[in-house]
């Protein structure tokens, strides 16, 4: 799992897309991203932490540096996990009720809100720039959680080729060990406390 966080200074001077190329996978692996280079189109432009300029060359570019990856022979499967505005406020709502809940929200996340617009807007541009046959956005529903993860898996499955693996071969236990042997008292032991029982 690759969730980088904020661009450290010398980040901010280097080419965008360096920080994101050092964590693509290698032969056999899978890398998902949490937060990928797709910041640059949301949040970095809506919060205007990029500049115009940068905006700009980042959806000029990425179509380009995607299709490079994929002919590099790496399999790159994009998702976009959408929420209605009614639910998305549900959730808001929730956070705002739940003391647990309430240290998801960070500053960026009222901004959302505040710029609610300004984020749909994005998302929309974003797609038009870099959704393609060669590398498509695929949307999941997301109101409901539970849902949107099992559609979620079960695409991304049939998205890899894989082979059917044979069965393990049977695994035989061998004897359990059997001599004399008095074992010290449990009243040496240290043990925890039994707060919690199982009924």
């Amino acid at each position: 799992m690759a969730a980088l966080p904020t661009p450290s200074e010398r980040e901010q001077t280097r080419w965008y897309f360096a920080r994101y190329a050092a964590e693509l996978p290698t032969a056999g692996e899978i890398v998902l991203f949490n937060r990928s280079w797709y910041n640059r189109a949301g949040v970095e432009h809506v919060m205007g932490f990029c500049s115009d300029e940068q905006y700009e060359e980042f959806l000029r570019f990425c179509p380009q540096f995607e299709l490079s990856i994929r002919n590099e022979g790496v399999m790159l499967v994009k998702y976009w996990l959408s929420v209605s505005d009614d639910e998305q406020e549900r959730r808001f709502e929730k956070r705002l009720e739940d003391p647990r809940k309430r240290w998801k929200f960070s500053p960026v996340d009222l901004q959302a809100r505040a710029r609610w617009v300004d984020y749909a807007e994005a998302k929309d541009r974003m797609f038009a720039s870099t959704d393609s046959d060669a590398s498509p956005w695929f949307v999941v529903e997301a109101d409901d959680k539970r849902t949107a993860r099992l559609n979620l898996i079960s695409h991304l499955l049939k998205q890899v080729p894989y082979e059917r693996m044979p069965p393990p071969a049977p695994v035989k236990l061998p004897p359990r060990q059997k001599r004399p042997y008095e074992r010290p008292p449990r009243e040496l032991e240290r043990h925890v406390p039994v707060t919690y029982e199982v009924d």
